[in-house]
């Protein structure tokens, strides 16, 4: 059934039961349709912590749940945050000077609300018991073990928590999911939480994040929309419109849309693999563009003109990584596969294939392309972060590219601008990219500057899009390379033209550089 949305103006409410405690009006400086301050100042709050109208917490300190939890403070001055996880260490990151991870506009938001409406801690417990909502924004990767192994979700973090709450828990609670999880998952976890033997009341709601990281802050200030699935009971119905009361703060109620939960939950999903498909279809026409001759940039534009596909995601490259694309398709091939949709779900795995393909037909076109032979030549990786302005490298394509070249034996160096060198190193170790038998010394090196990193190198990948690498002094750089000089460009960055007339041997993504057929008399002549 189609979503409803949710219509009529600010003070539209749906019925609440006894069961929640009845929520306060908005205030008069947030009724209407300016929702925040345009300056983008962030409201102050000067109340006690009696007098706060609502209490939440969030499970889980991440790349959601902090920049949420943030956002949520930001804009909800009557609403006292928690944000608690069990590692002590990412908390202590939480309340210092460096935040533990990199998103544009976060730092700011975060000093501005830390420690009067926005609290981070260990203490898990007391945070749940003091809290009405309970966001559970944990990590839910793909599983590594057992039935569904490298396909399905691995819901235990998921499932601890839910226990830990139903353990602690002191009255009735909201539960949000805002990890990313299966279909009915919302079932199983409130079987979970109502096992309890103090007969504690819960409702489960689905309210999936759909942030882009690089431009989370802006997502989160200015939503496409905000999801919230519950069950389509009274007390169901009661809990979304309390977590509707949250969001009507800033959003406007046109671009808040609430479903069932079954809805919700796999709405996130198909959403991401929507997105992903995109990205895929695109890479592979650029296969096919640098064996015709065709520019995959002058395709993507063309059919980016009609108002049916639209431009966005159709940038090729070397390939998509993240924490949610491709764990959220494997997630759907896998619940197709549950459900006995066998054909639906080898065409939602082709979608990883092509992704997978595009990475090692990058890594092998660089092989080829140095003579077939890397073994002792030095390759440097500008990136790791899987993209621009994020430090985040889950699933990077450069890891993988790093990969099959160590397996040829290159000597690898790396430079990313946000990347921290120990996350680098670590993610060599998870993803097994290095060589059996060695060590991270004998093959990579990380660079703190990118003109030191060139020095000797034979060869130069563009792994992410990061702004800067346009601005590089190639010429300088080439002076100080092994000739001949190659750069293999995996985001269609730079300015090819100038690369080639300092001297560069240059291979792009979907670009016909060195196509047999560049016209219609090398046709005829074969």
């Amino acid at each position: 059934p189609r979503p409803r949305h949710i219509k009529g103006n600010t003070n539209t409410r749906l019925p609440l039961l006894l069961l929640f405690p009845p929520f306060p009006p908005l205030p008069s400086s947030l009724n209407g349709t300016t929702r925040h301050n345009p300056q983008g100042n962030a409201p102050r709050s000067k109340m006690t912590d009696s007098k706060f109208a609502c209490k939440i917490c969030c499970i889980g300190a991440g790349y959601v749940g902090g920049p949420t939890m943030a956002t949520i403070a930001r804009y909800c001055p009557d609403v006292k945050v928690h944000v608690v996880d069990i590692n002590p260490k990412q908390i202590a990151r939480w309340n210092s000077e460096k935040l533990p991870i990199y998103e544009p506009g976060l730092d700011e938001v975060v000093k501005t609300v830390r420690n009067k409406n926005l609290f981070f801690s260990t203490s898990i417990d007391d945070a749940i018991r003091e809290s009405e909502i309970i966001f559970v924004s944990v990590n839910t990767p793909t599983k590594t073990y057992g039935l569904g192994a490298g396909r399905a979700a691995d819901l235990k973090n998921w499932e601890l928590a839910a226990r830990n709450i139903a353990k602690v828990a002191n009255g009735p609670k909201i539960i949000v999911e805002k990890s990313t999880l299966p279909v009915r998952t919302a079932h199983s976890m409130r079987k979970v939480l109502m096992a309890n033997d103090r007969k504690i009341s819960f409702e489960v709601l689905s309210n999936p994040e759909f942030l882009a990281e690089g431009t989370a802050m802006k997502d989160l200030e200015k939503p496409d929309r905000v999801l919230i699935g519950g069950l389509m009971t009274k007390e169901g119905q009661a809990a979304v419109a309390r977590l509707v009361w949250v969001y009507q703060h800033w959003v406007p109620n046109d671009n808040i849309i609430t479903t069932n939960l079954w809805s919700s939950e796999l709405s996130k999903l198909v959403a991401n693999a929507f997105l992903a498909q995109r990205i895929s279809s695109i890479n592979s026409i650029s296969e096919l563009c640098e064996a015709t001759g065709a520019d995959v940039q002058e395709v993507a534009k063309a059919i980016g003109k009609d108002s049916r596909i639209g431009k966005r995601f159709l940038n090729a490259s070397v390939g998509f990584g993240g924490s949610c694309f491709q764990k959220d398709i494997l997630n759907l091939v896998y619940l197709c596969e549950s459900f006995g949709l066998h054909e639906v779900a080898e065409y939602w795995d082709q979608v990883v294939k092509i992704n997978d393909h595009q990475k090692l037909r990058f890594a092998r076109k660089m092989i080829r392309t140095m003579f077939n032979t890397i073994s002792g030549k030095k390759i440097v990786l500008l990136g790791f972060a899987f993209k621009k302005d994020t430090g985040d490298t889950r699933e990077t394509a450069s890891v993988f590219v790093a990969k099959h070249l160590l397996s040829e034996r290159a000597k690898v160096s790396i430079y990313d601008p946000k990347v921290e060198p120990e996350q680098i190193q670590d993610d060599f170790n998870y993803y097994k990219a290095l060589p059996a038998g060695s060590s991270f010394e004998d093959y990579v090196t990380i660079a703190k500057d990118p003109y030191e990193a060139v020095k000797g190198a034979h060869a130069i990948a563009i792994m992410t899009e990061w702004d800067e690498f346009k601005a590089y002094d190639y010429e300088k750089m080439f002076k100080s390379m092994a000739k001949p000089a190659f750069i293999f460009d995996g985001r269609i960055l730079l300015d090819h033209k100038k690369l080639l007339d300092i001297g560069f041997e240059v291979y792009a993504i979907g670009k016909p550089y060195g196509v047999k057929y560049q016209n219609m008399d090398d046709l005829k002549s074969n």
